[in-house]
C-alpha cells in the first residue's frame, strides 16, 4: 500500500497545530462474547492518518521546528503471531507507514506526560471516549504536579475531529478510486441479488447472494448492516432483521454496500420480487427515479447542500398530488411538510471512510448558510416514498416502499454517478429475467 497520502495528511495537520500536540488513538478490540471478538475495524481516524491495520496504536503529532510522528503500537511477539498473526512491531512500523519513530503502545501513559508538556495546544477528541479524557486528564495532572521543575501543560485544548472532519470532507484522487472500487462491487453484488430473485425466497438468502459477490470481489465486507426488506418491511427505514419470505406481487428494498481500505459504498435498490412491476409499483418507482434524476442534476460546484434535496421533495411533492395523497400547491405542500408521512428523511449524506462520513452540512443557522457543494466532495443521492398501510393511504398503494440510492462526486463541471447498479424498470426488469 501507497502511505506518501498518508505522510502527507500528517504533515497537514503538524503545518495546522503549530507547537502543539494531536493524540489519535485507534479503534479497541471488542469482546463479543466469552473470549470471542467482533472482527476488528480500526478508527476513521486513525486510518486517515496511517493506513496501519493493527488495534493498540496512538499515533502523537509533536509540532514546532523539530516536528516528530510518532506512532506507538504492540511490539513483536513470536508467541502472539502464533496464535494471531502478524505484527509489525514500532520500528517496522514506523519505517513501512513513514513515521518518524515508533514506539511501544506499552511506554504510552508514562511518555503522555513529557510529550505534551511545554506544548501550546492539545489536539485531542475530548469526549468521544471517556476512557481517552481519563488518560489525557491524568498526563495533565502529572504535568502540572511537576509544575515547579518548569513543566507547564497547554494553555488550550482543541477539538482535534474539527480539523480532521473539514480535511476528511474533499477526497484525493486515491479515495475516489478506493471509492469507486466499492461501489462497483457493490454495484454488481445487487445485480446478483436482482437476478437470483425469486418469490418464495427469505430475505436472508438475498443478502447472502450480496455478501458472497462483495467478498468474491475482494471487499473487506459489509460497510453497514445490510437492509432486505420485502414488502412493507421496506417502510421500516431501519429494518434489519432480513428474516421474512418474499411474497411475488411484492417489492422488495435492498440497502447495502461494501468497504474497501476503509472506504464504503452505500445503495439502495427496490425491484419487483417476480421480475416484473405492477402499474401501481412502477407509477411509484418512477416518481421516486425522477426525484432522484433532479437531484442529481442539481449537484454541482457552488451549489448549497440543502438544493438537491429541495430538488427531489419538489417532484416528490408533486407525485404525491398526482397520486390524490395531497391536494394544493407544491409550495404549499412543502411549506406545510404535508409530504412527510410518506417521506421523512433528507435526500442524501457525505459517504468516505464512514458510510454518514464526518463534515459539516452547515456553516451557520441561515438558509443560506448551508455548505457549498465542492468538487472531490463524494455524497449520497437517495430519495424515497413508503406507504405504510393506513386510513390516509389507498388500499393500492398499501405496503409500497420505495428508495432509490447512489453514490455521487462532486466534479470540476457537475455531478459524476460511479454507482452502476441497475436503476430503471427497464434495467432492472431485463437483470432478472430468468430465460
Amino acid at each position: 500500500m501507497n502511505h506518501e497520502p498518508h505522510s502527507r495528511r500528517r504533515q497537514l495537520v503538524l503545518d495546522r497545530i503549530g507547537d502543539g500536540v494531536a493524540i489519535i488513538p485507534t479503534a479497541p478490540e471488542r469482546l463479543r462474547n466469552r473470549d470471542a471478538h467482533y472482527p476488528y475495524r480500526f478508527d476513521s481516524y486513525f486510518w486517515y492518518l496511517s493506513g496501519f491495520p493493527e488495534p493498540e496504536a496512538v499515533i502523537v503529532l509533536i509540532g514546532g521546528k523539530e516536528a516528530r510522528s510518532i506512532l506507538f503500537c504492540r511490539e513483536k511477539s513470536d508467541e502472539r503471531e502464533v496464535w494471531d498473526g502478524f505484527r509489525y512491531g514500532p520500528a517496522s512500523a514506523a519505517e513501512a507507514f513513514g513515521f518518524s519513530e515508533g514506539q511501544p503502545i506499552g511506554t504510552l501513559d508514562a511518555k503522555l506526560p513529557e510529550l505534551i508538556a511545554n506544548r501550546g495546544s492539545l489536539w485531542h477528541s475530548l469526549g468521544h471516549d471517556p476512557a481517552w479524557d481519563r488518560r489525557i486528564a491524568a498526563a495533565l495532572n502529572s504535568v502540572r504536579a511537576d509544575s515547579r521543575s518548569g513543566a507547564r501543560v497547554p494553555s488550550e485544548i482543541r477539538d482535534l475531529r474539527a480539523l480532521l472532519d473539514e480535511m476528511r470532507l474533499t477526497k484525493d484522487a486515491r479515495e475516489i478510486d478506493l471509492m469507486r472500487r466499492a461501489a462497483n462491487i457493490a454495484s454488481a453484488g445487487h445485480a446478483r441479488a436482482m437476478h437470483a430473485c425469486r418469490p418464495g425466497m427469505a430475505e436472508h438468502e438475498l443478502e447472502a447472494e450480496l455478501a458472497y459477490e462483495f467478498r468474491r470481489r475482494g471487499a473487506d465486507g459489509h460497510a453497514y448492516p445490510p437492509i432486505v426488506a420485502g414488502g412493507s418491511n421496506a417502510c421500516i427505514l431501519h429494518y434489519v432483521a432480513n428474516n421474512r419470505l418474499l411474497a411475488g406481487n411484492s417489492l422488495v428494498l435492498i440497502d447495502a454496500g461494501c468497504e474497501v481500505s476503509g472506504y464504503a459504498s452505500d445503495i439502495t435498490r427496490t425491484f419487483p420480487v417476480n421480475g416484473r412491476f405492477s402499474i401501481e409499483q412502477r407509477t411509484v418507482y418512477e416518481i421516486v427515479l425522477s426525484a432522484q434524476q433532479a437531484a442529481i442534476a442539481a449537484i454541482v460546484p457552488g451549489a448549497s447542500f440543502l438544493a438537491y434535496h429541495q430538488a427531489a421533495l419538489r417532484v416528490l411533492a408533486q407525485g404525491l398530488i398526482d397520486l390524490g395523497l395531497l391536494s394544493g400547491s407544491v409550495d404549499g405542500a412543502i411549506e406545510s411538510e404535508a409530504y412527510k408521512p410518506w417521506y421523512m428523511h433528507r435526500t442524501g449524506h457525505w459517504l468516505g471512510l464512514d458510510v454518514h462520513d464526518v463534515g459539516d452540512y452547515r456553516r451557520g443557522s441561515a438558509d443560506d448558510e448551508w455548505t457549498r457543494l465542492a468538487p472531490g466532495m463524494t455524497l449520497t443521492v437517495e430519495p424515497g416514498l413508503y406507504f405504510r398501510p393506513g386510513a390516509n393511504v389507498p388500499d393500492h398503494l398499501h405496503g409500497i416502499g420505495v428508495r432509490i440510492e447512489d453514490d455521487v462526486l462532486v466534479g470540476e463541471d457537475g455531478c459524476i454517478v460511479y454507482t452502476s447498479a441497475p436503476r430503471t424498470v427497464a434495467e432492472i426488469e431485463e437483470v432478472m429475467r430468468h430465460d
